[in-house]
């Protein structure tokens, strides 16, 4: 099961990093004819959008499973304190998960705003 998984990853992740280059063919006919394509960056910022949104997921369930597992320790030892400590928590959490709202709203602004349009042209 796991080497299917694992196969399965692998070959997903091969045809998405492969996927831009489906796309140079037009880029160089549109580059031919004279139009102007950003086919480049299109592509780094879809490469780049994942991997900083992966990252950020990553980290932010990193911190919400440390968290949750510290409360749950703390409920443990002290049942009589666990009112304070799921409000801590759930401030925490909110925290946390606001980290990855603000990488998803960066990701959406690279894709879809060109802040580098004029230095491309």
């Amino acid at each position: 099961m796991r080497k299917v998984l694992s196969v399965m990853l692998l070959s997903l992740a091969l045809i998405w990093l492969l996927a831009p280059l489906c796309f140079a063919e037009e880029a160089a006919a549109a580059a031919t004819t004279g139009g102007s394509s950003n086919i480049f960056y299109y592509a780094l910022a879809a490469l780049g959008s994942g991997l900083g949104m992966g990252l950020a997921a990553l980290g932010t369930g990193i911190g919400m499973g440390t968290g949750l597992g510290g409360a749950c320790e703390g409920v443990a030892r002290n049942p009589g304190a666990s009112g304070k400590i799921t409000t801590t928590l759930i401030i925490g959490l909110a925290m946390i998960e606001s980290l990855a709202i603000y990488a998803l709203v960066v990701v959406l602004i690279l894709i879809f705003v060109n802040p580098f349009g004029k230095l491309l042209q």
